[in-house]
């Protein structure tokens, strides 16, 4: 998946992305938008697992948040 696609579909994984900011050195959602999330780890220097786990988990909770509102 592509940041973009990512942000489009779990609009919470952007503060993590942003989270990344600064150990990127610039605005990943800004300069790397289209790039797949493994070309950003690899481009920027992060550690894959952990930026898939911090999306994951943002992703996550709002999907639980949802099934809490609704009694799912």
């Amino acid at each position: 998946m592509t940041v973009l696609e990512v942000v489009s579909r779990y609009r919470e994984t952007e503060a993590v992305l942003k989270s990344y900011d600064v150990a990127a050195g610039e605005c990943i959602c800004c300069r790397a938008l289209f790039e797949p999330l493994h070309g950003v780890a690899e481009r920027y220097g992060l550690d894959l697992n952990a930026l898939l786990l911090a999306l994951e988990k943002a992703a996550c909770f709002r999907e639980f948040k949802e099934a809490s509102l609704t009694g799912d």
